[in-house]
């Protein structure tokens, strides 16, 4: 078997409100969707998702790295070389991992329906009988935060996740609104998106946050300062999350060194696909650091594939992966029922793809054979 032709769209998946995080606001989400086909004939379906802001990549450097680098790289492979396809990617261009993230996901769906299995038993089985998410709030003023949080309860969420990072004082408001609004019993996980910038910023809010009994704060201060994570885990008491900080297996070496973080949130777009994804949280497991698998919002191929991933390992103990809900239109049907999503056992990523609705929301597209 080998790959013999890719094809590539560039689509922009249509948001049903806008998507406000510390650095940015969305209306519709830019993705590349990668439809990979074997000399046997098999389809398989893989995403890239990037954020400049993260990776480093955009919507059309991406499509770029994909059909002029990437992807010219690995035609003639056997898809279930996985190593060796990432060694060819990483030898062709550094960096970029969510191109290459589309690349290994693409291949594990070949993979799984080449041989009748579901990715998520290639990579290990379930080691989960279950996986859940939070209901996700982006930035508001508190009270309407506070609402938004009280009605997702009563709509069946077990758990919430609050956007910040706009303002220290605005954000311990608004994070002390949605705890008065839910009480106690809710988990309340809070992400800054970098949004505190400096450790020291960052340990002012959370001191005023300590009696909140927050689950825990995700990347307060900028990506990259180590260091600071590190200052903030030794004089805060509330459970410390990395994500912006942690891309590969490098910057989780470090992490464990400093005892810099109590966890860290692994995405696919990040670490350049499933295959790097677990190398990442095997190595955290052996040091007792719990995972989590995020989304850059996906749509159902990314989010799937992020879903696959979490289930076949143990320390992953949390998910996020909530793109198609926050869709008007999704190009997948990945399965969701408040607040669990439910993968199928059919092959690969288990997704049926609605080519009529990828057409619809294509705005660029390239063939490389």
């Amino acid at each position: 078997m080998k790959i013999v032709k890719a094809e590539l769209f560039g689509i922009h998946l249509p948001l049903k409100s806008p998507f406000i995080i510390s650095y940015a606001t969305f209306d519709s989400m830019p993705s590349v969707i990668l439809k990979l086909e074997t000399d046997t004939g098999l389809i398989g379906w893989g995403e890239a998702v990037p954020d400049e802001h993260v990776t480093g990549e955009n919507f059309y450097s991406c499509i770029e790295v994909l059909r002029h680098i990437l992807l010219p790289a690995v035609l003639g492979e056997h898809p279930f070389q996985i190593e060796h396809l990432h060694h060819k990617m990483n030898q062709a261009i550094t960096a970029n991992p969510a191109a290459k993230a589309a690349i290994d996901i693409a291949c594990y769906d070949v993979m799984g329906k080449a041989a009748g299995l579901p990715v998520y038993d290639l990579i290990g089985g379930k080691s989960h009988t279950e996986l859940t998410y939070p209901k996700v709030l982006s930035i508001e003023e508190p009270e309407v935060m506070a609402e938004k949080a009280q009605a997702a309860i009563q709509n069946g969420f077990h758990s919430l996740k609050l956007k910040v990072g706009l303002d220290t004082q605005m954000d311990v408001k608004r994070i002390q609104a949605v705890r008065e609004a839910v009480g106690f019993d809710i988990p309340i996980r809070v992400d800054v998106n970098q949004g505190w910038h400096t450790y020291t910023a960052a340990i002012q809010a959370l001191k005023q946050l300590e009696p909140l009994q927050l689950a825990w704060v995700e990347q307060p201060i900028r990506m990259g300062d180590i260091d600071g994570l590190a200052q903030i885990k030794q004089h805060c008491t509330i459970p410390l999350m990395a994500d912006e900080s942690i891309q590969n297996g490098e910057q989780l070496m470090e992490m464990i060194k400093k005892e810099a973080v109590d966890k860290i949130n692994i995405k696919l777009m990040k670490s350049g696909g499933i295959f790097p994804a677990i190398h990442i949280a095997k190595a955290a497991e052996y040091a007792g650091i719990d995972c989590q698998i995020g989304s850059m919002v996906e749509s159902s191929i990314g989010s799937a594939a992020g879903y696959h991933t979490a289930i076949s390992r143990k320390n992953i103990t949390s998910t996020e992966l909530t793109g198609p809900l926050l869709f008007s239109k999704d190009i997948g049907d990945l399965s969701y029922e408040v607040p669990f999503v439910h993968l199928n056992t059919k092959p690969g990523l288990g997704l049926v793809i609605d080519e009529s609705i990828l057409e619809e929301l294509t705005v660029s597209r390239a063939m490389i054979k």
